[in-house]
Formats: structure tokens, sequence, C-alpha cells
């Protein structure tokens, strides 16, 4: 039976390229969502990521049901909380914050979460968040009291993600943060790719095609989108069209 992670694992295989929308359940109502779906569906999403930082609402169910009404696509969970659970969507990324050195974002939260999960059939799949410093404190970094890991120091970024894959994380996620002013370094997607063997997500602060095209080619698996999309959600629109102007 094919599942989430052996599907990422099998794009990965095929060199295929995944791109993520990340949607905050904070910003978003169960109106609007209709529309933004529409939209979603005419992108090149492959899948959609539902979560926040500090999201404490009470709609999280009703929205991913809202959701999967109105897309085939895979909605996997990207909890900053272990309230942040739903059994409606089909997966959830099981977050270890390696770059900090809260305990609540090592182990806590997750040792928390296992109740709630057990109640649910959701494919949990274990993955090593990395906080990588932007520009700005981002709201990963203020809720978790830790620091992100400078953006400078590639190799150090490489050995935390590769500590994450001894541990047995099956992702490695480098996250500018949400609202990012800098994307991950290109440079730095490189050496992690090469260090690791499973499959690498990357996002925060990417607001462009090129900026996507850019983290794919330096080997990133699956590109996610929030706050370029969030802010406009005709992003792939524009963006598409602009690139074949260009190629003209």
């Amino acid at each position: 039976m094919s599942t989430i992670y052996t599907d990422i694992l099998h794009a990965k295989s095929n060199d295929q390229k995944l791109l993520a929308i990340l949607l905050d359940p904070d910003k978003l109502t169960i109106a609007a969502v209709p529309n933004l779906m529409e939209k979603i569906n005419q992108s090149p999403a492959t899948h959609i990521l539902v979560g926040g930082s500090s999201f404490q609402g009470k709609h999280l169910s009703d929205l991913v049901v809202a959701i999967k009404q109105r897309s085939r696509l895979p909605i996997l969970l990207f909890p900053g909380h272990p309230s942040q659970i739903s059994g409606e969507a089909d997966g959830l990324l099981f977050l270890q914050l390696l770059s900090g050195r809260n305990p609540d974002y090592l182990i806590q939260h997750q040792v928390d979460a296992v109740p709630m999960l057990e109640k649910t059939n959701l494919e949990v799949i274990s993955t090593g968040y990395i906080l990588i410093e932007s520009g700005i404190e981002t709201a990963v970094e203020r809720v978790s009291q830790t620091q992100p890991l400078a953006r400078e120091d590639f190799h150090y970024a490489a050995q935390t993600a590769k500590a994450g894959t001894l541990i047995g994380n099956q992702l490695i996620y480098l996250e500018a943060g949400s609202g990012a002013q800098q994307p991950i370094p290109t440079a730095m997607i490189a050496i992690v790719a090469q260090r690791i063997s499973v499959p690498l997500i990357v996002g925060g602060g990417i607001r462009s095609k090129k900026e996507i095209d850019q983290a794919f080619a330096a080997g990133a698996d699956m590109v996610v989108i929030g706050t370029a999309f969030e802010k406009d959600t005709d992003f792939f629109q524009h963006q598409y069209e602009q690139a074949k102007i260009k190629t003209c």
C-alpha cells in the first residue's frame, strides 16, 4: 500500500521535485477555503501543509475537512504544539527541533502528542526541523525560545542534519521561518543534501519561481511556499507567466 512517505521517496529516486503550500490556520477561515483551494488546484503544488507556530484555535479539523473536500492532494499537519493535531488530515510531520536545545521541542511535545496520535490513523513522519537565521526573529524562534543556526555556517547545518538522520528522522526540513527576509542559502542546501540520504525539505523566505528553482537545483526535494502564497493567491500564475515571458 502506497503511503505519503513512500511516494516522497519514490519522487526523490526519480528526481521528481515536490512543491508544498503551507496554510496557517491562524490566518485562514473556513469561508475562504473554496476560493483558496481553487487557486491551489490550479497550481503546481503536490502537497498541502497545515499548521503554525502559535495556533490555538478550535477550527483546525473543520478547516482540514473543508480543504480535503476540495482537493486530492495529501494533507500533512505541520504542528507547532500537540494541540494542533487533527485526525482528519492524511499525515503529520512529527517535528523535532534539532537546531534548538529546548527540551520541550526536542522530546516533551512529542511525548505529549502520543495519546492523541494513537487515536488517529495519521501517517506520522519523523522530521528533523532545522531553523536557520534569516534576518529577523521569526515566529518559530519566538515561540520555541531557541536560537536559529547561523546562515553562514553551512557545515554545522549539515552536521546537524546528518545527526538527525542518524537519530532516525525520515525527513530533514531546513526552515528560514515564516516571513523570513532571506531564504536558505543555496550553498547550505547543497552541502546538506550531499550529507544526507533522506528527502530534504526547504522553506521560508522564498518569494519567486526563480528562488524555487534555485532551491531545487541546489538539492531540495520539496520546497514549501507559505507567506508568498498567503499574500498573493495568484502567486503561481503570476510567477510562471513572468517566467514564460522571460524565456520568449
